[in-house]
């Protein structure tokens, strides 16, 4: 199995079943990703898509569900002519409840050498899951303005 390339911890004051929601359910993600759909039917196989101002931005395919506890995906790039190119990588989220607390995990592989997705998930991700804790613990998003991310022609 390969080492992920990209890791994120953090502990969230939810339920494994809110977080489930919010991280499948676009009711949520708009809230706090930037205004993204997730689209999927969530099923062993099924396709995925990341729909943001109506424009498809990312696709991938359900490789594994165990509500609560483990969500896994393929996410393939769609919008950048650069990152497109590059092959799909897994996207495993891993839910822990410790009492009142869910450690979420979130861990990204399979990225080419020199890859510039792997740049942009980097900065953007933390962000994400940053925006995404805040409003399941107070009601509200994190408004991260997207140039505090850094990342190239993303505004």
């Amino acid at each position: 199995m390969p080492k992920p390339e990209f890791v994120y911890v953090t502990y969230i004051e939810t339920t494994p079943e809110k977080l489930w929601d919010a991280l499948t359910s676009s009711a949520f993600t708009q809230q706090y990703w930037f205004d993204t759909e997730v689209r999927s039917n969530w099923k062993i196989g099924a396709p995925l898509a990341l729909v943001t101002n109506g424009k498809v931005t990312d696709t991938g395919e359900i490789l594994e569900i165990d509500r609560p506890r483990r969500l896994a995906y393929t996410f393939k790039h769609e919008a950048d002519p650069e990152m497109r190119k590059e092959s799909a990588t897994k996207v495993v989220f891993t839910l822990e409840p410790f009492g009142r607390i869910v450690k979420l995990t979130a861990t990204r592989e399979g990225f080419g050498v020199g890859s510039k997705l792997l740049d942009g998930i980097s900065k953007g991700w933390p962000a994400i899951l940053s925006s995404l804790k805040s409003l399941l613990e107070t009601g509200k998003a994190g408004a991260i303005p997207p140039v505090a991310l850094g990342i190239e022609g993303f505004e």
